[in-house]
């Protein structure tokens, strides 16, 4: 096994204890995980379809588009729906929303090291913050960068009139010269303490 592999495979195991360990008393940790799983799923397929769609209809430029409103329109979609605040969030964002601080960052700073679980799949954490009525369970899935088609806005080499189209649509953007299997990003999810599912 690599250094690389049994670093995500620590990560992995890590992301399982903290759920167990940390969510709020007479909390059920595994209907929490199961949650905001379903959630993060939703999103990405929601997001994937039309982003699929526009790419189709208008390349890579009609796209960027397409993301710039769809994405927060499902987020807040599923997070009215839910009950828990959903949301895309980066280290270099491209819109100004997804900027993390504090905490948050660090935690998005921990999966940017091993965005991958030892099977490939996006990694994963979940945390507790606060107590009582001020309880917070957050839940992060990392969003790794794929060659095709997220290369084509967020890659190292970018067309001409892409480039364009993002520095009208998002005069500060940073999130570009990602590589495969990158951090790009992460789904967030956060549970109130009135939306915790209770313990069998």
């Amino acid at each position: 096994m690599t250094k690389r592999r049994r670093a995500a495979g620590s990560l992995a195991a890590g992301a399982t204890l903290l759920v167990t360990a940390c969510a709020t008393p007479g909390t059920d940790a595994a209907a929490l995980s199961a949650r905001s799983a379903i959630l993060a799923d939703r999103f990405q397929a929601e997001l994937q379809g039309q982003l699929m769609a526009a790419m189709q209809a208008g390349g890579p430029e009609g796209a960027i588009a397409v993301c710039q409103q769809a994405a927060p329109a499902i987020a807040e979609s599923l997070s009215a729906e839910s009950g828990a605040q959903v949301r895309r969030i980066a280290l270099k964002e491209r819109n100004p929303a997804a900027r993390t601080e504090g905490d948050l960052r660090t935690r998005l700073e921990q999966l940017a090291a091993n965005p991958l679980s030892p099977d490939g799949m996006p990694a994963t954490m979940t945390w507790t913050e606060g107590t009582g009525r001020k309880a917070r369970v957050h839940y992060l899935r990392a969003i790794p960068m794929k060659a095709q088609p997220c290369a084509a806005c967020h890659g190292t080499s970018i067309a001409p009139a892409v480039q364009a189209r993002l520095a009208e649509l998002y005069p500060d953007d940073k999130a570009t010269g990602f590589k495969p299997g990158e951090l790009r990003g992460a789904i967030a999810i956060t549970w109130p303490a009135g939306k915790l599912p209770p313990a069998n």
